[in-house]
């Protein structure tokens, strides 16, 4: 079977984020589906992104606190606070701070971050101030896996006056797949996987996707040495696999790309014919001795390899160096 091909068929900005919806085919039947739920867990679960995981807000003692001035409660805020999308190029929690007079609607454009930490939705609303209301703010943004409640960050441990928050880390919002049925030739059974995902706009679709591939990558190689042989037997099929030599155009062109009749295709298979350079080195007569191959099947062939430019004889020769061979002559 050929290498499945990985495209991204649509993409655009949403008003949360970004959108990507990809596409991978041909693959063996039944893998569309373990990759696309495999797939799906990682994004989902396993990404890293960066939060607000608590805040300090001037004259604030508690969550359940009302500012004097401001619409929304403090409640609220921190609610809004939680939405909030970040980069964060550093390691190690970062502080950003916040301050501003009314009246103002506040966004999180208003954050002011150092060069390590940037605000990805900088439209995302935070609170509404009256004239002569003040919101002063300091909030801390850590990395991290998965959701956090707030509950498991122990107050004793935080400054006084900070208020811990739910963190919210995960930077894929939402992901859906399907799989449909794809042909190769006149096979039919092989999988489409078709992969949608939503993300907050810290990270691209593609890119996302491509994390999460390598995160599966290096799971699954932990049970290559499950017996203790499975390391040095993969260091040694890679070994082979570069000492292999290049393979030639017949041998990369399956007979599944023949579109060959079901019956051509069963036969060739069940003789070890898997590509266009094993078919080239069968004669005519060679081909009618297959079980239950025939001539009408062999006529078949014939003519889809002369079509592609090539004869069935020994070593598989294009047409044209036969022509020339016999001119020479």
């Amino acid at each position: 079977m050929e290498n499945p091909t990985i495209e991204c068929v649509e993409s655009f900005e949403t008003t949360d984020g970004l959108y990507g919806k990809f596409v991978a085919e041909p693959l063996d039947q039944g893998y569309g589906t373990t990759l696309g739920n495999s797939l799906r867990r990682v994004l989902l679960s396993d990404l890293e992104g960066a939060a607000i995981t608590a805040v300090k807000i001037d004259g604030v003692l508690h969550e359940f606190s009302v500012i004097e001035g401001m619409v929304e409660d403090v409640l609220d805020v921190i609610m809004n606070l939680k939405k909030v999308a970040f980069k964060s190029y550093g390691e190690g929690p970062k502080i950003v701070t916040l301050s501003i007079k009314g009246p103002a609607n506040v966004t999180a454009a208003d954050i002011v971050c150092d060069s390590e930490v940037e605000v990805v939705n900088k439209a995302a609303r935070l609170a509404t101030l009256q004239d002569g209301a003040q919101l002063e703010m300091e909030m801390r943004v850590e990395k991290g896996k998965g959701f956090v409640p707030a509950e498991q960050v122990r107050r004793e441990e935080l400054p006084l006056g900070w208020l811990p928050i739910d963190a919210i880390y995960m930077p894929v919002h939402r992901v859906n797949y399907k799989v449909e049925n794809t042909r190769v030739g006149q096979i039919t059974n092989f999988d489409k996987l078709i992969l949608e995902v939503w993300t907050d706009g810290s990270i691209a679709p593609d890119k996302a996707i491509s994390t999460s591939a390598a995160i599966l990558s290096e799971k699954f190689r932990h049970f290559t040495v499950l017996s203790g042989e499975g390391m040095s037997m993969v260091g040694s099929l890679m070994a082979e696999q570069e000492d292999e030599p290049k393979k030639s155009k017949e041998e990369e062109i399956s007979i599944e790309e023949l579109e060959l009749s079901i019956r051509a295709y069963n036969c060739l298979k069940r003789a070890n014919i898997f590509n266009l350079s094993d078919l080239l080195k069968k004669s005519e007569r060679e081909l009618m001795d297959i079980k239950n191959f025939g001539k009408k099947s062999a006529e078949e062939v014939i003519d889809k390899v002369k079509s592609m430019g090539y004869l069935l004889r020994s070593g598989g020769r294009k047409k044209d160096d036969d022509d020339e061979d016999a001119d020479e002559e």
